[in-house]
């Protein structure tokens, strides 16, 4: 197997976290390679084939795949992410009986009520720098839809430490330090929550997420302990807020391509809106990558998987492959009216069955939230692109233009 040369990569993945694996895999001509990662050996892939070996339960583990760091901010201790076998399936269906359509489309219409609140404040403000400006909208949504209380003093607080979670997780130095801050408080907040549900001290919906992560029973009947529920919790609103960055990236396509917003505007262009968000998906970079370890010993095109060593699987070079995808660089929505792609080749947020296996419970939101905000950047907001650095910035993640989508002159659009 082809092998980085560095005596560790870390840097170098942390310096390029979107194409560190892909460009070594175009260097080497292969499909993988080794590298230490974190001073311990790792085989690093990317494409389709790759994908539907890394989403081979029989092959792979999830338990202990994490990095540490990961695992302090992102992620916690004790979530779904790191589950496997008859454990990760009874829990995953937790999540995934949450996502029926009217349950996912409420969602989205709380989402749509608190982005026309929040953009009636960006009236008459000469600059709104967009990814901040969303956070709050989808915080207020998702706490809403959850039936988790969030009063309005608490609120800037709150939703700056889910923030950190997903923004700060993978910074160097202080911001990391930060996410892991937030984590604490995070987990402490949402413990508390489920403690009251558990005690009848805080009423609930009867089948909100709140009332279903509080009361959700593991395969042998017991509730879960609070600290691993509240992480559950987090692993709802997390997730939704972070969100945030594809509708930052809606905003960007719609201005780079603005043909697109044309063709939004026609209300005769009934799946439009899907395709573009898809599209959307693959071009633009969410997760670098993922992580597994190696279930036993196999061996895959000749090369050798030890047991125990862990892999990390490329969504974003997946995602771009040429092999799957003809001119794979450029913005074309209507290529998802062409054809629907695979599990495997099409992996901005895993791949695989979602019911099944690895592949994120949350794609359904991610994509109906993205629609309303495609449609309502189209069609519901005037407003202007001042002159700014547009370019992504792919050393952090998650990337995000560098002034961070600025728009200005914002009002109501024209019936």
């Amino acid at each position: 197997m082809p092998r980085d040369p560095r005596l560790d990569s870390s840097l170098a993945l942390l310096a390029d976290p979107y194409r560190y694996i892909g460009e070594q895999c175009r260097a080497f001509g292969t499909d993988l390679f080794e590298a230490r990662l974190l001073l311990q050996p790792a085989i690093c892939m990317t494409g389709p084939a790759a994908a539907a070996l890394f989403y081979d339960p029989q092959r792979f583990v999830r338990a202990g795949a994490a990095p540490g760091p990961l695992r302090a901010t992102l992620l916690g201790n004790g979530g779904v992410q790191g589950l496997d076998g008859a454990g990760h399936h009874h829990r995953k269906a937790l999540f995934m009986a949450l996502m029926q359509p009217a349950a996912v489309a409420e969602l989205g219409q709380r989402y749509q009520e608190q982005l026309d609140r929040s953009a009636a404040g960006w009236i008459g403000q000469r600059r709104v720098r967009l990814y901040e400006a969303l956070h709050l909208p989808l915080a207020r949504a998702v706490c809403a839809w959850a039936d988790v209380p969030w009063p309005e003093a608490e609120e800037a607080g709150r939703c700056a430490d889910l923030v950190a979670l997903f923004d700060q997780a993978a910074a160097p130095g202080r911001g990391h330090f930060h996410a892991r801050a937030a984590r604490k408080r995070c987990e402490a907040w949402a413990g508390r929550l489920v403690e009251a549900v558990r005690q009848g001290r805080q009423p609930v919906r009867a089948g909100s997420a709140l009332a279903a992560v509080a009361m959700h029973r593991d395969a042998a009947g017991q509730r879960l302990p609070v600290p691993v529920a509240a992480v559950e919790l987090l692993n709802l609103l997390r997730p939704t807020v972070a969100v945030s960055v594809y509708v930052v990236f809606v905003a960007h396509a719609l201005h780079r391509h603005p043909e697109c917003a044309l063709a939004l505007q026609q209300r005769s262009n009934g799946d439009y809106a899907e395709c573009f968000v898809q599209e959307v998906r693959r071009c633009y970079p969410f997760f670098p990558a993922v992580v597994a370890r190696v279930r036993e010993d196999f061996e895959w095109n000749g090369y050798a998987f030890p047991a125990g060593r862990r892999v990390l699987l490329d969504l974003y070079g997946t995602n771009l492959d040429p092999r799957t995808w003809h001119d794979p660089l450029s913005f074309q929505p209507e290529r998802f009216r062409e054809r629907t792609p695979g599990r495997f080749d099409f992996v901005p947020q895993g791949g695989g069955d979602p019911h099944l296996g690895h592949r994120c419970p949350g794609e359904a939101i991610a994509l109906e939230l993205m629609q309303r905000s495609a449609r309502f950047f189209a069609t519901r907001l005037r407003y202007a692109v001042p002159e700014q650095d547009l370019t992504l910035d792919m050393t952090r993640a998650p990337a995000l233009p560098r002034d961070r989508m600025v728009i200005a002159q914002a009002m109501p659009a024209l019936p």
